[in-house]
């Protein structure tokens, strides 16, 4: 998800230490203590009361037009609702939440519908205190109605959420702005900093009626535009294809010192590509603003219009939003499908995969070969495990493939004829294992002479270029493989329902992961339409292993359990990892600008970047 709430959500984390932004401890009495923040490690960067984050501009103007674009369409403006296309930067500007995440810091949130949050010592729930100064853009108050409703409904519409909080099993009022949530387990440090990130929408509103008199029904689409309590409103849209937002100068938490030198841009506009090669024409045109350019290939060769030249447009390739994000992207092959069930299968094609050809031929080497699910950070596996790793796996020993003790996980290399000979042959040894054999030219089941194929879904023909060398590959050991583009509601619906043999995927992570990793490979999420759960994967050793980074006591005994988890996801070959940067690449237009120190962990984008031409 990339809005700012999907962004939040998919990188939310165990919450190893809950911290105090004034420092203060729980008293004997066990009075509540209320926390203005919950820091993710080690105490919280910014005291009670801070002034704004360090990465802000506080005297940035405001004002000014802000031009973006998006791949594919919307049908939609519900933001709970798992069914349709939901619009771009609805949910992180139009609504509130009751934390806000700060982009200098791992996983740490400050207050900011919420005022504070208390939680007992063994965290079996936990309580929000809502600002009494919280206003909808219809000037009524946020009330704990609101956000019990909120939380009820994004359980209840939207499978991911109701994975996401199945450990939080109600919601109630407690106080006249108090709302506590309680939890089925206790001591799982991650839930109270979680509970912070669901968007708040307002109950009044959802239960009443449209402007043609018709009662309202979160259950469906909807393309009224929606009322939320954020700082932007929808001011205009044409359906599937644009949506102008206009800043609201009524908004309550304007000055809120998590707001301050943010929302700087005066309308927002996001208009609608489904071809990313007329989108980029649009940026080059000067009709978009901002483009983050995902194609080494593009940013290595169409950057040569003049506007670049002379400076008119400024490109920046920026490691900060990957400092902190471990990126598995692969192929994912789908599990629930007979013919990926065997391990040899998947790891046969690995080797049919000719990375090094592609790097060189198609990305100008300028991609690294992924060889983790936590791919670029400290949590990665490497080499053979030791110490607390290995003593977590030796827990698990019958459970886990032999080779997690024996044979660090390392991915084919190809590159050069004979290497790719090698290689092939390899693949087809595995798929001789496997129960399958050549039969003049196709791959087909010794047994049934069935032929081995498969289709790869794909969201946007962009993918096609990268996905097309890899096909190849695998039918020259007779494999019938083939590519299938689709529009965008039809691949998010299909995607949802597991309707796919495979996939282009990516799983991004976070320094402190925790109870995402069961919607991502967890058994519960394996047959849960709409988990990031992909590959179908259902094993009990790997059920084990979430559990115990969810419960993790320290960051040792994290980073000792997430390798474990990782190594274990390598050995049995879910998927075909493919590649990343290690730096995000984005072009804009000169008239935009930012803080000269970007937040450590981000880009900040577009929150507090800002418009030159606002004071003019």
């Amino acid at each position: 998800m990339h809005s700012a709430f999907g962004r939040t959500l998919f990188t939310a984390a165990l919450a190893l230490s809950l911290a105090v932004a004034t420092g203060a401890k729980a008293q004997e009495t066990k009075e509540p203590v209320w926390r203005s923040g919950i820091s993710t490690i080690g105490e919280l960067k910014h005291p009670n009361g801070f002034e704004r984050f360090d990465y802000v501009n506080p005297d940035a103007p405001k004002g000014g037009e802000l031009k973006l674009s998006e791949s594919g369409t919307y049908d939609t403006f519900n933001p709970v609702l798992s069914k349709g296309e939901p619009a771009t930067a609805v949910t992180s500007l139009v609504f509130d939440t009751l934390l806000k995440s700060a982009e200098d810091e791992i996983t740490a949130s400050y207050g900011l519908l919420a005022e504070g949050v208390s939680y007992p010592d063994d965290i079996s729930s936990a309580t929000f205190r809502l600002r009494a100064e919280a206003k909808w853009a219809d000037g009524k108050p946020v009330a704990p109605e609101d956000v019990v409703y909120s939380f009820d409904m994004v359980k209840e519409h939207h499978p991911l959420f109701a994975n996401y909080y199945r450990h939080v099993v109600s919601a109630e009022k407690t106080g006249e702005r108090d709302i506590t949530f309680h939890f089925d387990e206790k001591n799982n440090r991650e839930l109270p900093n979680i509970l912070g990130q669901f968007p708040i929408i307002p109950k009044h509103w959802w239960e009443g009626q449209d402007g043609k008199g018709n009662k309202r029904d979160i259950s469906k689409t909807t393309l009224e535009p929606v009322m939320g309590s954020g700082p932007y409103k929808i001011a205009s849209f044409q359906a599937g294809g644009s949506i102008r937002f206009e800043r609201r100068d009524d908004y309550w938490g304007k000055d809120l010192n998590v707001n301050v030198g943010q929302h700087n841009f005066g309308t927002i506009t996001y208009t609608f590509f489904n071809d990313k090669t007329v989108e980029f024409e649009a940026f080059r045109g000067g009709n978009v603003d901002f483009y983050r350019d995902n194609s080494a290939s593009n940013w290595a060769t169409r950057y040569d219009f003049p506007a670049v030249k002379d400076g008119r447009v400024v490109r920046e390739a920026i490691e900060n939003p990957l400092r902190a994000t471990g990126i598995m992207q692969a192929f994912v092959p789908n599990l629930r499908r007979d013919k990926f069930k065997d391990q040899r299968v998947r790891e046969a094609l690995n080797y049919a995969f000719d990375f090094e050809d592609l790097n060189r031929n198609l990305a100008h080497n300028a991609y690294q070969r992924v060889d983790s699910y936590f791919w670029n950070t400290e949590l990665a596996s490497s080499g053979l495990p030791e110490g607390r790793e290995k003593e977590i796996l030796d827990e698990l020993k019958d459970k886990v493939p032999a080779a997690v003790f024996t044979t660090p996980y390392t991915n084919p290399v190809n590159g050069d004829t004979q290497k790719v000979r090698e290689n092939l042959r390899k693949a087809l040894a595995l798929f001789k294992e496997a129960g399958y054999e050549l039969k003049g030219n196709k791959l087909v089941n010794s047994k049934t002479s069935e032929p081995f194929g498969f289709e790869i879904l794909l969201s946007n023909p962009s993918f096609e270029r990268t996905v097309s060398p890899f096909v190849n590959s695998v039918k020259k050991i007779g494999i019938d493989a083939r590519m299938r583009t689709v529009d965008a509601s039809q691949y998010t619906n299909r995607v949802r329902s597991f309707d796919y043999d495979m996939i282009y995927g990516i799983w991004a992570q976070t320094l402190v992961p925790g109870n995402e990793q069961s919607d991502y490979w967890g058994s519960a999420s394996v047959d849960q339409p709409g988990s990031k759960n992909y590959a179908g994967i259902a094993d009990p050793a790997i059920d084990d292993l979430i559990k115990k980074i969810i419960f993790a006591s320290d960051r040792d005994e994290l980073i000792a359990t997430t390798r474990a988890l990782d190594r274990v996801l390598l050995a049995h070959h879910y998927v075909i990892p493919l590649f990343y940067s290690k730096a995000q690449r984005v072009a804009y237009w000169n008239h935009l600008t930012h803080p000269q120190e970007l937040p450590y962990y981000g880009i900040g984008f577009p929150d507090v970047w800002w418009s030159k031409n606002a004071a003019k």
